[in-house]
């Protein structure tokens, strides 16, 4: 097969493939600092442009949805460019460098709420919201190509996916339920003016050093000659198997559930359900119950069921039955509201994080009916999809809040519309996107080759080793 012999980097045999210390600064890159800042965004950066900077919702979901669409649009350009990246440090490491730099700068950037008009707050907040998406692309495509790179060993990719999921919720937890009590902390007892701009540069160090031990501890190992390919050559080739393409209907719909876990939870506690003083609360949750999937359900699952496609089909199914529930009694009774949220986000949050067994999945698959890796491709791939199911979720809710009537502060006075648009979004629309994830999952090409591909993993290790 092409350019199996060609793989870089050979070293002695070793016990592990990969260090302890790689394993948790890979878990803890996008995972940890990064995640933090992401989940601060996630849940609350909605708001604060509606109801603190008092910028129109349908000005909101236009900011949104141009800034998350570019940045879905410019993951296949970051993946070709970090598969050609040729330097001293590795193809994808010098990335891992600049990265959580820039991402600081940016973010802190955003939530500057500036003495501009209207239309200057708008221009504003795009330009660095635009920036800071395309810093997280700048790190997330090198971020997930580095493990097939690094490791081949399925027990050992698991592991790490594991400890990625749990850094993450451990973030979420942290960012979604404390971010209120945090910046007001800082706004009242620092009397620092916005509490938000300490917070973001705290996540901005927090994720230098996450990025630059991962850069220090990895060693890419397993990647292909890629000097006699064109710079599109393997972005068609992945896309002309479009045996692939539930994959990335799967990772859209990924990103839709677990964004509008966050994103709606916060418009649903103070205007559906009517009680300001209970976000805290109900976020402490929804986040508890995603660390719960992250840490202590995935795992057990991933050894239940032994697949990602199986783990992925159980999530979904109970994740579809919880909030179709929630849906039509959510608002019936406060407890049932609570057991229910939290059991609900405990199945559906490792949704999430299983779908990057899949797109592992895909790199093994596309090295083993092409004969190279193309693991910043598939990888953009990934991430452009779930992009896409990120503009779906931050421009579609400011988008159909404006169309819905919604008024700013408002609590007790949303027209019905309203009310109705808030509780589809909080529970109808993930449970719609678990049922379309569950049919897309009985598609998937890879399953029928696990035996190939795992006698052409242990394959490519023994060539390692021997040159």
């Amino acid at each position: 097969m092409e350019n199996e012999n060609t793989m870089k980097h050979a070293k002695a045999p070793a016990e592990k493939e990969v260090s302890t210390a790689f394993q948790w600064f890979c878990a803890t890159s996008t995972g940890g600092g990064a995640m933090l800042s992401s989940a601060i965004f996630g849940s609350f950066f909605a708001i604060f442009m509606t109801d603190t900077m008092l910028l129109p919702a349908s000005a909101c979901s236009a900011i949104m949805f141009v800034a998350t669409l570019w940045d879905a649009v410019n993951d296949p350009m970051m993946g070709v460019i970090a598969d050609r990246t040729n330097t001293r440090w590795g193809r994808y490491r010098p990335y891992f460098l600049i990265a959580p730099v820039l991402l600081t700068i940016f973010s802190t950037l955003c939530w500057l709420n500036p003495d501009f008009s209207a239309t200057g707050k708008i221009a504003w907040v795009a330009v660095f919201y635009i920036l800071n998406g395309m810093t997280v692309t700048m790190y997330t495509m090198p971020a997930s190509a580095i493990i097939p790179a690094c490791v081949k060993d399925n027990e050992t990719r698991n592991s790490i996916v594991a400890k990625a999921a749990g850094a993450t919720a451990v973030c979420f937890t942290i960012a979604s339920t404390f971010t209120p009590q945090v910046t007001a902390f800082f706004e009242n007892t620092l009397h620092i003016n916005n509490g938000y701009i300490p917070v973001m540069i705290i996540c901005g160090i927090l994720s230098c050093i996450s990025f630059w031990g991962l850069f220090a501890a990895s060693k890419e190992k397993y990647l292909s000659d890629y000097s006699e390919r064109n710079a599109f050559h393997d972005l068609k080739t992945v896309l002309k198997h479009v045996e692939l393409s539930p994959y990335l209907i799967v990772w859209v719909f990924a990103a839709v559930g677990y964004g509008l876990m966050f994103s709606s939870s916060v418009y649903y506690i103070i205007y559906y359900i009517e009680r300001p003083d209970l976000v805290s609360l109900y976020m402490g949750i929804v986040s508890f119950g995603a660390l719960v999937s992250m840490v202590v359900l995935m795992p057990i699952v991933l050894k239940v069921f032994k697949s990602g496609q199986k783990a992925l089909t159980f999530a979904a199914i109970g994740s579809a039955v919880c909030y179709t529930i929630l849906f039509f009694f959510g608002k019936s009774n406060m407890m049932v509201l609570y057991v229910l949220s939290f059991i609900a986000t405990s199945i559906a949050a490792m949704m999430n994080a299983l779908v990057n067994v899949l797109m592992n999945d895909a790199m093994d698959y596309i090295q083993l009916t092409e004969g190279f890796s193309a693991n910043g491709v598939i990888a953009s791939i990934k991430g452009f999809a779930q992009k896409c199911g990120n503009t779906l979720v931050s421009s579609g809710i400011l988008a159909a809040l404006a169309a819905s009537g919604y008024v700013a502060g408002a609590v007790g006075e949303q027209p019905d519309s309203t009310m109705l648009v808030i509780n589809f979004l909080r529970f109808g629309a993930p449970a719609l996107a678990a049922v379309i994830l569950l049919i897309c999952l009985r598609f998937n090409p890879v399953e029928k080759h696990a035996a190939e591909i795992e006698e052409m993993k242990k394959r490519i290790s023994r060539d390692t080793v021997s040159e």
